[in-house]
């Protein structure tokens, strides 16, 4: 599936069954929410903190969804096409960085 076919997706779900988007601020909220619960797993699965009992069997993947589902509906709320901005992020980032990370020590 490409950037545009999720975006596409994601605004046919919504325009359906989710019966329209919320608010832009909602969403950056929802957003915010959605990836806190990222980190927490994260930081259980990945870092010093341990499971609590609520936290296990979540799914890494389900919670990265999570993520990138509110920011789509953000993208197609505010007209970003997110093909076009992640081909420019990318660019960007080899323009930038074309020689940073290589001599980077702390890297090797």
């Amino acid at each position: 599936m490409t950037l545009e076919e999720a975006q596409n997706q994601v605004d046919q779900w919504i325009r359906t069954i989710g019966v329209r988007y919320f608010g832009e601020l909602t969403n950056m909220a929802i957003l915010t929410e959605e990836v806190g619960e990222l980190a927490r797993i994260m930081a259980r699965r990945y870092g010093e903190q341990s499971f609590k009992e609520s936290d296990k069997g979540k799914d890494l993947g389900d919670e990265m969804a999570d993520v990138l589902w509110v920011l789509i509906c953000l993208a197609n709320q505010t007209g970003v096409n997110l093909t076009e901005a992640f081909q420019k992020n990318v660019e960007k980032k080899t323009k930038r960085d074309a020689d940073r990370h290589q001599q980077n020590e702390k890297l090797k």
